[in-house]
């Protein structure tokens, strides 16, 4: 795989940002199988978590090997702790992940656009922040994956209030019912034409385990196309989410 780090100005942040991706090469090296395809790579939106950055998912897992085999890109970009949201006080980070992201994307570097070939994923923040994207613009996306998300943000909200919470949502009283609701959101798009199929998965010792309990019910019930798995005795962890990005991108492509 070709490793790029994009330092680029983003209309929306009115700032220069720094976004990680990785692109498949013809010929991988010892060690490493190339998928040896032609047509326009793949491309995977891969979301880091609330300490974290761009760098984070090829600095803690094997992301750059599981995907040699593949004609797949990686995209990382990074958002601070903004909960991928247009912060009330602060920057518009949905509508940088969500319309300008993509966009300088396809103009740098020659992928695939087709919804079919696109996905997200992220673990966290970035769980919630994959799951807002795919039910949000569910025409967009083959599947979505949120491994230990935060798919609860009102709870999580209200329980954490914070200075940092009120920045980014402004009145937490309001989330539910609100477009940074998950849980809303369901419902909103149950009806869309074309959704993507989810994963989502946590560990059982894992603080967010309740939220993941809570969302994946209500995801069926809305009738989305939803895989979950709960491995015992984990909790917030890197091994776990490295085992689970080996196994969302051979899933993801079918």
């Amino acid at each position: 795989m070709a490793f790029l780090q994009v330092q680029c100005f983003s209309e929306a942040l009115k700032v220069q940002t720094t976004v990680n991706v990785i692109l498949p090469e013809a010929a991988q090296g010892i060690g490493i199988q190339a998928s040896g395809k032609e047509e326009l790579p793949k491309v995977l939106y891969l979301l880091h978590g609330y300490s974290d950055d761009h760098s984070i998912w090829l600095r803690r897992t094997s992301v750059e090997r599981y995907t040699a085999a593949y004609n797949l890109a990686v995209v990382m970009p990074a958002v601070n702790h903004s909960f991928y949201c247009n912060e009330v006080y602060g920057e518009r980070y949905w509508d940088y992940v969500a319309q300008e992201l993509p966009a300088v994307m396809q103009r740098f570097f020659r992928l695939s656009d087709k919804p079919e070939d696109t996905f997200v994923a992220g673990l966290s923040m970035g769980g919630y922040g994959a799951m807002k994207l795919a039910l949000s613009f569910p025409e967009r996306f083959g599947a979505a994956a949120s491994f230990s998300g935060a798919m609860d943000i009102a709870e999580r909200s209200s329980v954490h209030a914070s200075a940092e919470q009120s920045r980014i949502f402004g009145d937490i009283s309001q989330i539910p019912g609100s477009d940074n609701d998950l849980f809303h959101l369901l419902e909103k798009n149950a009806k869309a034409a074309k959704r993507p199929r989810l994963y989502v998965s946590c560990g059982t010792a894992d603080f967010l385990y309740h939220q993941h309990q809570k969302f994946v019910p209500a995801a069926k019930k809305a009738g989305w196309d939803v895989t979950s798995y709960e491995e015992p005795d984990v909790g917030h962890e890197w091994a776990f989410w490295d085992r689970e990005i080996s196994k969302f991108i051979p899933w993801m492509l079918g």
